[in-house]
């Protein structure tokens, strides 16, 4: 499973907003996948930041 996949499936199975410090935690990748998967997702809009430094699905 490629890394952003993964990134978007942990941020849905825990069902509300995390930060990449606890997605890191929770998938089990290193905190630079995280980050360059998250950069990823935020450029195509498949996650939003409801409140600041956490990050969930776009609905």
């Amino acid at each position: 499973m490629e890394a952003t996949e993964l990134v978007l499936k942990t941020m849905k199975e825990a069902g509300e907003p995390l930060n990449a410090g606890k997605i890191a935690e929770l998938s089990g990748l290193d905190r630079k996948v995280v980050d360059k998967a998250m950069a990823e997702l935020k450029k195509t809009g498949a996650i939003v930041s409801p409140v600041r430094c956490k990050w969930q699905p776009a609905e």
